[in-house]
């Protein structure tokens, strides 16, 4: 008989999925008749422990654990000596991905979330609708004007962004189209009419480039963009329609052509560049001063910050900081820039600071893979336990979906990627993640799903790259099936600007155009209300237990109930079942 243990079967496992500090787990190997003895290998916070099994029956063996006191990750498989006396391994599915073992000489091993008991995170985000704005592309209130000399203000909205390459990076992105922080609050009674709750606005802050991931200085709005004043009023009137707005921000670096750094010397006092008695210049590490030091991904125009100098946490994370400071202006939360390049110590002062500013603020990570056991630097990491993110974006569950979409996937393979995240995310994470379909970093999601990135065309030849009227239909109707599935999973939907009036580009920066205002396509944009409002106005859907069907390779069913009057948090809540089906096309 073949051994078996499946870490989602509470015949092997009781309870399943991610458990509360203090919960006991009762795990049993089945199929392990005449076996003449069996232990589990077990490892919790860096602790490695053998522990017997007892037999149960006669092909079942189990143990109850108890010592699971402390939030972390609790990693284990089996080993048997059979009636032959044979030495035999159990262990996870070799994608990682958890459910039914398999049986083979080097197991790896399945894994328990172990989260704070009284892990929570505010309702905003399981309940809410998310938008992304890239905030010089989305309204712009006036034409701009500035002194600066070295950048390309284009007169004409809609005009194709410019790719501006040098040999210090593939795109300099100093070409502006001059959205503001006014222009967005003009239009939110648009967002307003999409069901949107949470605003997720990339970097505001002053910067060279028209992303603003290279922050020239954290205190001040970028004057493109606007004002403190013109940010406080946007927060103010967003949230008296019910609207927060989150901010992006990029404490791993800051720009060359910042008043900390200062390469070009743009601001009046000496930065780290210029003089090693500047007072900022122990922020970064210099390898020979000035030339060589520290740089994200080896980019030279963003150096990267000692995260352990106490003068940049201060400057941070202290009672005025920065993470306060914005807080203060009107933000209701953080979207944290490569989090996963943060020390955990680091992210845990954040929350704290950002916590005590302002309880029911969110801090959001940018975390590509699973948030669960993230390797980095030959440390894993669990965002999930709740001392760390409130949530992160959603990419594995993007990707997985695209890959569904565009048939290079059955639906049983996105089914084991959104039930390996159900497995592992504590439930207050799981419903709040960040379940993007489109964003900056990524070509339009209507290009991908049609099956057109125009990744193969060179950088030059981009700007005149079409999709065909069947290729944009594709990829449209296939972008709704993808929100329809989003909005049926938990967690909360995310909307990248534009993408609900058919926007359309390759990678950056051409998925980065403007809002094609007086070009929508109205049809999709009523499409897209329809399912949100459907989300939003669903409790179910919001906080209902979750199981998913794949009756064959192309059809995917996402199941949402709440039985005996109570939803996954024990709260109260009238019984019902959803069921959004999806047959890819």
């Amino acid at each position: 008989m073949a051994l078996y243990h499946n870490s989602r079967s509470q015949a092997c496992r009781n309870p399943v999925g991610p458990v509360k500090a203090g919960t006991e787990i009762t795990i049993r190997l089945l199929g392990a008749s005449g076996t003449l003895s069996a232990e589990m290998r077990t490892w919790y916070n860096k602790k490695h422990r053998i522990i017997p099994l007892e037999r149960l029956h006669d092909d079942t063996w189990g143990t109850t654990v108890t010592f699971l006191k402390d939030p972390g990750l609790f990693w284990y498989d089996f080993r048997i000596i059979d009636a032959n006396g044979q030495e035999r391994f159990v262990g996870s599915a070799p994608d990682g991905l958890g459910g039914e073992g398999v049986e083979t000489d080097r197991p790896t091993a399945f894994q328990v979330t172990v989260y704070e008991p009284d892990y929570a995170v505010p309702p905003v985000f399981r309940d809410g609708i998310m938008y992304q704005i890239f905030p010089d592309r989305f309204f712009r209130s006036k034409m701009p004007k500035s002194p600066r000399k070295e950048i390309y203000l284009h007169e004409k909205w809609d005009e194709m962004p410019i790719m501006m390459p040098n040999s210090r990076t593939d795109n300099q992105a100093m070409d502006f189209f001059g959205g503001d922080l006014e222009g967005i609050r003009q239009k939110l009674s648009y967002l307003k009419s999409l069901g949107v709750t949470v605003l997720y606005l990339n970097p505001i802050f002053e910067a060279r480039s028209n992303h603003r991931y290279d922050t020239g200085d954290y205190t001040k709005i970028d004057p493109l963009l606007g004002t403190e004043a013109d940010f406080k009023r946007l927060c103010e009137e967003a949230r008296e329609m019910g609207i927060s707005v989150i901010l992006d921000g990029v404490f791993n670096h800051t720009g060359d052509d910042s008043i900390y750094f200062n390469r070009y010397g743009t601001y009046p006092e000496k930065g780290a560049y210029q003089s090693k008695k500047s007072k900022w210049y122990k922020w970064y590490t210099f390898k020979k001063f000035p030339d060589q030091y520290d740089c994200w991904w080896g980019i030279d125009n963003v150096p990267t910050v000692n995260k352990s100098n106490e003068e940049f946490r201060r400057f941070i994370m202290g009672k005025d900081g920065i993470v306060a400071r914005w807080l203060r202006a009107g933000a209701s939360g953080w979207r944290l820039d490569v989090a996963d390049e943060l020390p955990m110590d680091m992210l845990r002062e954040i929350r704290r600071r950002a916590k005590a500013e302002k309880p029911d603020s969110i801090l959001l990570g940018e975390v590509w893979e699973d948030a669960s056991h993230k390797e980095v630097w030959g440390e894993t990491r669990c965002y999930c336990t709740g001392d760390t993110l409130d949530s992160v974006m959603n990419y594995p569950l993007r990707e997985a979906l695209l890959a569904f979409l565009t048939f290079r996937a059955s639906s049983a393979q996105l089914r084991r990627l959104i039930e390996s995240q159900q497995e592992n995310y504590a439930p207050a994470f799981y419903y709040s993640i960040m379940n993007l379909l489109g964003s900056h970093d990524r070509p339009r999601t209507i290009n991908t799903l049609a099956g057109k990135t125009f990744d193969e065309m060179s950088v030059k030849d981009r700007p005149f790259a079409k999709l065909t009227e069947e290729e944009l239909a594709l990829g449209k109707a296939r972008y709704l099936d993808m929100l329809r599935i989003v909005c049926a999973l938990p967690g909360i939907p995310c909307v990248y600007y534009g993408d609900e009036a058919g926007l359309w580009g390759a990678a950056d920066p051409y998925n980065r155009g403007t809002y094609p205002w007086g070009h929508e396509d109205e049809s999709m944009i009523e499409s897209v209300r329809e399912i949100l409002k459907n989300r939003a106005e669903s409790r179910i859907l919001k906080t209902g237990h979750l199981s998913v069907v794949t009756p064959d390779d192309d059809t995917i069913s996402i199941i949402r109930h709440i039985d005996d009057n109570h939803d996954v948090f024990g709260e109260q809540a009238e019984n019902g079942t959803v069921c959004v089906t999806v047959r890819r096309k």
